[in-house]
């Protein structure tokens, strides 16, 4: 991530922009439900959260280059959009872990980092900084993972689709948990530097 002012160009809430990541946000205790339905005795549904999770990474591309468009970036959609995506990720986490697709060692290793931004994003309040704008590794880490989980709860099931999921949907897992801790580190520096700079000034 990084921390840096990005103008603000409207202070309206119902832009087009907002109201897809809204969208998403509406999106994630469905997609959470539709994977743990087969936990709870019901049927697997397993197609229907692939459909939620494509409209999610679909908006999340639209949301942010229509905003540019169309100057209507906004603190509220700096705010949505990447609260949507880490939703998404943390929902996925907590699905697919609990229906032992995916190792807990690595849950715990994807958490362990946002717990880490979440602390750094306490620090840059108490400094009076603003939300911070996701660079590219961010958002390459968050699009490796949008691949990796589909296509992780695909694999859970048996055949040539299931096997050719497997091995590119851990492929993505490494490379977006890899790029996820990148962008946390480099993310910590930054804020490090901005702490540094406001007590050498003071």
């Amino acid at each position: 991530m990084e921390v840096q002012e990005t103008r603000v160009q409207t202070d309206r809430i119902f832009t087009i922009p907002n109201i897809l990541s809204m969208a998403r946000l509406v999106g994630v205790p469905v997609f959470l439900w539709l994977i743990l339905w087969p936990e709870f005795g019901g049927p697997k549904a397993d197609g229907w959260a692939l459909l939620v999770l494509a409209f999610s990474g679909v908006s999340d591309y639209l949301d942010g280059k229509l905003a540019r468009r169309w100057n209507q970036i906004s603190n509220l959609g700096r705010l949505l959009d990447p609260a949507a995506d880490r939703l998404y990720v943390l929902s996925t986490l907590v699905g697919l872990t609990w229906r032992g697709i995916l190792p807990l060692w690595i849950t715990v290793l994807l958490l362990a980092r946002e717990a880490m931004m979440a602390v750094m994003l306490l620090i840059l309040t108490r400094h009076r900084y603003g939300p911070p704008q996701v660079n590219f590794i961010g958002k390459a880490a968050t699009f490796n993972l949008m691949y990796a989980f589909p296509l992780l709860l695909l694999s859970d099931g048996s055949g040539w689709l299931a096997t050719l999921a497997a091995v590119f949907g851990w492929a993505f897992t490494g490379w977006g948990t890899t790029l996820y801790w990148w962008a946390g580190i480099l993310y910590v520096v930054q804020v490090r530097r901005l702490v540094r700079a406001d007590t050498t000034a003071d």
